[in-house]
């Protein structure tokens, strides 16, 4: 990355972090994008240079992941299948306590995960983000009715993901909630790759 380009990152971080600051004390809808700019001492055409949304100032901390789920089925090895290398992935993230897969009591990240599902218009656009998800894991999968199994997976992802939130909103730490969130994991996978008429349905 060259001077221009790391400069470019910077004023990009400054206005995420400036608008989720102020977003966080004041509540999403209550902050006006001039304000945002003013704060991050930019003008508001530029601010929109970088973000063209609103919603884009906080949702851009989930760019990283983005198109994620593809990337580890593209990038497995040979003999791994893509459920398994999907599982193995989650399960990781589960180690690592990534706040992606909800399993993260840091408080920071609590308080980030209220203000996007406690605003609609920002749960609606995190909703586009899975649709976008979808679309490129199946493109990566291939093979028969791709469309379908990727949109299992990702529902599957985006449900283990809030049950654990949930049990963390409840007042349970990660660790106390990890056993669980592996046991539901595994669950989950098993469901994606032999069905559920196995157990019952």
């Amino acid at each position: 990355m060259n001077l221009r380009d790391r400069k470019k990152e910077r004023t990009r971080r400054l206005l995420s972090d400036t608008a989720i600051e102020m977003f966080l004390a004041e509540g999403f809808d209550r902050v006006a994008v001039a304000d945002i700019a003013a704060a991050a001492e930019v003008s508001k055409p530029t601010l929109f240079r970088y973000f063209p949304a609103k919603e884009d100032l906080v949702l851009h901390r989930f760019a990283d992941h983005q198109g994620e789920p593809a990337r580890v089925v593209e990038g497995r090895a040979e003999d791994e299948s893509p459920l398994r290398a999907l599982r193995r992935h989650f399960l990781r993230g589960l180690d690592e306590r990534d706040p992606v897969t909800g399993l993260c009591d840091v408080p920071e990240v609590l308080a980030f995960q209220r203000l996007v599902f406690d605003t609609p218009s920002l749960a609606a656009r995190l909703v586009e983000y899975g649709t976008a998800d979808a679309e490129a894991l199946a493109r990566a999968l291939g093979g028969p009715a791709p469309g379908l199994v990727a949109a299992q997976v990702i529902a599957v992802r985006q449900v283990l993901a809030r049950d654990n939130v949930a049990a963390i909103a409840a007042g349970r730490s990660a660790d106390e909630v990890y056993p669980e969130a592996v046991e539901a994991a595994d669950t989950a996978f098993d469901l994606l790759s032999h069905g559920a008429a196995g157990r019952g349905y």
